[in-house]
Formats: structure tokens, C-alpha cells, sequence
């Protein structure tokens, strides 16, 4: 860099930090609402973030930031300072041409948005939340109107926020396959013998002590981090210091409770696999929702469903619950296979047909094709189509996942790439690392974890999610690798061939 190019980035950098620290205070007052704030706190908690995030809209936005980022992009760079540039010009052009009004407006429709989502499913009433998800959807689509450059539709438009480069015409061809497919698997499952789920019940004190033992075995650290209870899990990163994770405990469902915790975890390590010193940078950060899926679901299916793993768990559980169960029994329980309702307890052969449910309805709803008090039958007529099951209530169906109350739209499909991007990565791993499995059975995970975080975590932003892969594993099918490992684990189980 030249002296013009460094003052520059030094400037640049020094406002970043300014914004990062604000949006850490966000992403603390989201965890809290989740987690410990009170009912009442709900009344002014929009109002505060709505605040914070114009302040950071006003210093993202401001004039001299454009100009930072062209003084430093004009002249030779490195690879590192090209990403850097990249990103944060997209990041400054999106943001640059959205309202300050509209932005405040959008974080306090968030905020209360989940209020009346919590509200909806403990009356059971859709027109409890209705009214927030049509003006979450309304400002959705105004904040597409403003960012919108091409000939690309709207539903495209949400989809690149969270994942670059996706669109509707190369995830159809996919998600078509991959119907295709699991149809096929699950034709030959239905009517064979079914696997017995693990039934009992489990304290949840005990799940508490399992999963704080677990986590940090696995690779995550408690120092930077912490577990909490919450109605939806999820992960949140304040700092570089303090990423958070938060489960569900299911009293009479140990393993969809494990499967949960140990999918956060996944989101976790990355985010503290992330390069630190990048923070500031626009490149130390995930390079896409689809990639940080991977990471979760990796470890929550991959590893968590895994033979080798259920043989080194099995010993935890009884230690910790005072009960006598099998590896065998943990291991066939954990890859029962049912067609269900609700999606983050589907098994790995139903879940993607719950991500092409919603990501129908979705572009149904933002292009006009159902309006929002149609929703509640158009998901219950997509399951049954789709998954092959009709909900009965809503909470079984619209109302059970907390995306809408955020004004997600286009976040959906980011699970699916995370399950195939998992796949392809789980293949190259194993060829990569002989040991593998051995070492999941003694409960050693360090070489897993370091593989991930060489060829992904440290990688940060530096390239864009799909590249990123394509260097970890090379030229791969990634339907294929998908369907290859589910005809392996639940063909071997329910006694059936391709």
C-alpha cells in the first residue's frame, strides 16, 4: 500500500471497530430477549435497538466512508486487502442506499416481531402475529426495492444477503434433485420395520452439566464463550472474546436436545475459529449462512449421528443421567427416520424437505402469489405435498420457526447448502484423516476440529463460500456426496439398497 492507501485503511478500520462495538451491543439486547429479559422489557427492547442500529446505519453510511474504501482500492493490492475492499463495498453500496427512517423502522419491526411470534404460539392464534409478519414482509420488500440494481426478483435479492451468488435458478435444479433423491430413499424406508425412538426421561440440571462437559470436548470454549437456555436455539457473537450459544431442553427427548446443542456448538467453533485480528477488517467474518451451516451441521449430523460418535457418548450419558442405555440403542434411536412437522427435529433424511417447503412458500409470499392470512393453509398444503404429513395445529406448522419474527426471508435455504456443503467436507475429511473415526470413538476431536479450521474457520471471508469449498475438497457433486452418505447411514440401518 502506498501512504494515501494506508491512511486510508487506517481510517476505515478505526470506524469498523466503532460499528462492530455498537452491533455487539445489538447482539447482546437480541441475546437477552431470547434468553433472561422480562415480559415487560419487550416494550421499550425495539425502541433500543431501533436506536443503536441508526447510529450505526448514520456511520456506515456517511459519505467518507465511500471514499476510504475507493482511496484504498485504487492501486495493487494483496489478496487479503482485495477481500477486504470487495466486501465492504458491497457492504457500504447496500447500506448506503437504505434509509435511515427505514432501517430504524426494520429493527424495531424486528424486535416486535418476536413478541408477537412468542404471543402466537402460547394463544395458538395466527392473528396474533399476523399483523408483525405482514409489516416485516412489507419492510422486507422495501429494503429490496432500495438495494435492487438488476433484472434479479426480489426473493433472488433476500437470498444474496445471506448467501452471495445464490439464486432461485441454481437452487431450483438442486433442491429438485435432492427432492428427487430423498423421495427415492424415503419410498424404500416407508413400511420397513420401525426403529424405536429412545423415549425416558432426562433431567434437565443433568442436560445442563452433559452439554457444559460436552461443548468444550467437542472444541468450543467456555472462556469465550457460554450456554443458556432459549425457546429456538441459536448462536450469537458479541466480540471476537464472547460467542454465545443457547439450546432448548426437551425433558422427554435427550437426543433432539443433544442434537441441538451440538449443532450451536458447530455455529460456535467457527465463529471463534475466526481469524481475531480480521474483526475490524470486513474479512473476519463467516463467508456465508450456508457456510456457517456447514459447521453445524457437520458436527450435529456427520459426527453427532456417526456409529463411532454414539459409542463414545453412550458412557456420558449414562454417567450423567444414571441410566443404562446402548450405543447401539443411542445410534439407531438417533437415526430414526419419520416423516414429522417440525423442522429442527426432523432426522437427516427428512430435513431438507422441510427447507423446500418453506423456501416455496417464501417466494410465494414476497412475489404476491398467497398473501399472508393464506399462509397458515398454503404450509399446511406444502407438507403435505411435500413431506408427506398435513400439521394439525400452528404452532406444528407457520408458527414454529422464529426466522419471520426477524424478517429472515431467504435464510431457509442457507440450511440446505449447509448440509451439502457438510457432506462434501465430511468425504474429504475422512479421506484426508485415516483416524478419523477412532478418534471420535475415544472422544478426540482436535484434528477435526484443526482440519476445519484450516481449510474454512481461518479462511474467514477471504473468498466467497463456494471457492472456499471448492479449495477444501476440490471439484465435487455435492447431491451426490449428500444422498451417497444418507443411502450409507439409513440404508444400513433400515436394511435397504439403492
Amino acid at each position: 500500500m502506498n501512504e494515501n492507501q494506508s491512511k486510508a485503511w487506517g481510517q476505515l478500520t478505526e470506524r469498523i471497530k466503532q460499528v462492530n462495538l455498537i452491533n455487539s451491543s445489538i447482539a447482546l439486547l437480541h441475546w437477552d430477549q431470547q434468553t433472561y429479559m422480562p415480559p415487560r422489557g419487550a416494550e421499550l427492547r425495539g425502541a433500543q435497538v431501533g436506536a443503536l442500529s441508526g447510529i450505526t446505519h448514520e456511520l456506515v453510511t456517511a459519505p467518507e466512508v465511500g471514499d476510504w474504501i475507493q482511496a484504498v482500492g485504487t492501486g495493487e493490492l494483496d489478496d487479503f486487502h482485495s477481500a477486504a475492499v470487495r466486501n465492504l463495498k458491497k457492504a457500504y453500496e447496500r447500506e448506503a442506499k437504505m434509509p435511515a427512517d427505514l432501517v430504524k423502522k426494520f429493527s424495531e419491526a424486528q424486535a416486535g416481531g418476536f413478541s408477537a411470534w412468542m404471543k402466537a404460539r402460547s394463544s395458538g392464534d395466527f392473528n396474533d402475529f399476523a399483523p408483525a409478519l405482514q409489516n416485516l414482509l412489507d419492510l422486507s420488500k422495501e429494503r429490496v426495492s432500495c438495494i435492487k440494481t438488476d433484472e434479479a426478483c426480489d426473493y433472488d435479492v433476500m437470498l444474496d444477503q445471506f448467501d452471495p451468488g445464490v439464486s432461485t435458478a441454481s437452487l431450483n435444479p438442486i433442491f429438485d434433485r435432492l427432492a428427487g433423491g430423498l423421495g427415492e430413499l424415503l419410498d424404500a424406508i416407508d413400511g420397513r420395520p420401525q426403529v424405536e425412538k429412545l423415549g425416558g426421561e432426562w433431567d434437565t440440571e443433568a442436560q445442563k452439566n452433559f452439554y457444559n462437559e460436552l461443548i468444550p470436548t467437542l472444541g468450543y470454549s467456555l472462556e469465550n464463550g457460554r450456554l443458556d437456555a432459549a425457546q429456538h436455539p441459536f448462536s450469537i457473537k458479541m466480540t471476537p472474546g464472547d460467542t454465545r450459544l443457547t439450546t432448548h431442553y426437551y425433558k422427554s427427548d435427550l437426543l433432539n436436545a443433544l442434537g441441538g446443542t451440538m449443532h450451536e456448538a458447530g455455529h460456535g467453533m467457527y465463529e471463534q475459529g475466526l481469524n481475531p485480528d480480521w474483526w475490524n477488517t470486513g474479512v473476519g467474518e463467516a463467508a456465508s449462512l450456508g457456510m456457517h451451516e456447514s459447521q453445524s451441521r457437520f458436527w450435529e449430523n456427520f459426527i453427532g449421528h456417526s456409529k463411532a460418535f454414539c459409542e463414545y457418548v453412550a458412557p456420558q450419558i449414562n454417567k450423567h443421567f444414571g441410566s443404562d442405555v446402548t450405543a447401539d440403542r443411542i445410534y439407531s434411536a438417533a437415526n430414526r427416520v419419520e416423516r414429522s412437522f417440525i423442522r429442527v427435529q426432523a432426522d437427516e433424511a427428512t430435513y431438507n424437505l422441510h427447507i423446500i417447503v418453506r423456501f416455496k412458500l417464501e417466494q410465494a409470499l414476497v412475489h404476491g402469489d398467497i398473501t399472508v392470512a393464506e399462509a397458515p393453509k398454503a404450509w399446511a398444503d406444502l407438507y403435505e405435498e411435500i413431506v408427506g404429513v398435513r400439521p394439525q395445529n400452528l404452532n406444528d406448522g407457520v408458527l414454529q420457526d422464529v426466522h419471520w419474527s426477524g424478517g429472515s426471508f431467504g435464510y431457509f435455504p442457507s440450511y440446505s447448502l449447509g448440509n451439502l456443503y457438510a457432506a462434501s467436507l465430511g468425504v474429504k475429511i475422512q479421506e484426508e484423516l485415516p483416524e478419523m473415526w477412532n478418534q471420535v470413538r475415544e472422544g478426540n476431536f482436535s484434528e477435526i476440529l484443526g482440519w476445519l479450521r484450516k481449510k474454512v474457520h481461518l479462511k474467514g471471508h477471504l473468498l466467497e463460500a463456494p471457492e472456499i469449498l471448492r479449495e477444501a475438497v476440490g471439484e465435487r457433486d455435492m447431491v451426490n456426496d449428500l444422498l451417497d452418505h444418507m443411502w450409507s447411514r439409513f440404508g444400513g440401518l433400515y436394511g435397504v439398497q439403492k
